[in-house]
């Protein structure tokens, strides 16, 4: 790695109620808080350049969720309960009660954002502002299923399936599955080509996705979102719960999110804040696509006081 990848942060380990939580902290030691949460099949690492970008302005949290990087890969329960969102949310709020952080910002990018949205919910006098990145409301996303989202989001369908097949098919070759999943949904150059990747990040996700354990967890993580995470889902819609603070939206021009659904739309739904929000020149990796434009629509959004 270069002698600058993540100069001036620290690697800890935490102990949570229900796993160990790998992050790192950095940035501005006074600053307010703001926690960044990565998504399928990356690390913690995916925030590096955007981390470069807010250090001087933020105390930056960013963990790996359970069940990647360095954080807990234990075995999936036959509900999937273990990498529910709520789990997984509930795994930041302790690693941050460890840091003696009350509240804080929150950004989540991909199934960060699944987990940020599920942490907004469960915690909202934690939360000052949200951000997510690519994508819509899990719930709305699998009810709106047809032809065109299961070809564009075949791994929705695929990973979901009962264990050890996925596992099986993705260990016969993970670096390949892995590299093709992060050159796709409109990376700009799409299939095996990842020049959006720094070098040290995909040595870092191909060292903790190509394990037989990581990629347990990463079905797991999967299954949930199409079981347990739904009926969290539906419970918080029924008693009419939303997002209670003012929320940013960013949603690559060339992704599936683009093409199917009305970002804006769906999360003024679910929330009880402003929501505010745009299309970015990108396809769905967009922090690592256009850091320093993410790095500046997030200082902005949490800075502001309007």
């Amino acid at each position: 790695m270069t002698p600058d990848w993540f100069a001036g942060f620290e690697f800890q380990q935490i102990q949570t109620q229900g796993a160990h939580a790998a992050l790192r902290v950095g940035g501005r030691h006074d600053g307010p808080a703001l926690v960044l949460l990565h998504g399928f099949p990356q690390t913690h690492v995916m925030w590096q350049r955007v981390a470069r970008e807010l250090a001087p302005h933020f105390k930056l949290v960013l963990p790996d969720l359970r069940g990647y990087g360095d954080s807990s890969h234990a075995p999936g329960e036959s509900d999937h309960s273990t990498y529910s969102k709520r789990a997984m949310a509930q795994d930041v709020i302790d690693g941050l009660d460890a840091l003696d952080i009350d509240s804080f910002f929150l950004c989540g990018h991909d199934r960060g954002g699944r987990v940020a949205h599920r942490l907004a919910l469960d915690h909202p006098a934690r939360v000052r502002k949200l951000c997510v990145i690519d994508i819509a409301p899990t719930l709305d996303m699998y009810a709106r299923t047809d032809m065109a989202f299961a070809r564009a989001y075949y791994h929705w369908f695929h990973l979901i399936q009962p264990a050890p097949l996925p596992e099986l098919m993705i260990g016969g070759n993970a670096p390949a599955y892995l590299h093709a999943k992060l050159g796709g949904w409109g990376s700009a150059q799409g299939g095996t080509r990842l020049p959006h990747i720094e070098p040290q990040a995909l040595a870092e996700y191909e060292r903790c996705f190509c394990r037989a354990e990581a990629i347990h967890s990463a079905c797991e993580d999967y299954r949930a979102s199409a079981g347990i995470d739904l009926d969290h889902d539906r419970e918080s819609r029924e008693r009419g719960q939303r997002i209670a603070c003012d929320t940013l939206v960013l949603w690559g021009q060339r992704g599936v999110v683009q093409k199917l659904f009305d970002p804006l739309a769906l999360w003024q739904a679910q929330c009880a804040g402003t929501v505010s929000g745009q299309a970015m020149p990108a396809g769905h990796f967009i922090p690592e696509e256009l850091p320093e434009a993410t790095a500046v629509a997030l200082r902005n959004f949490m800075t502001s006081t309007d």
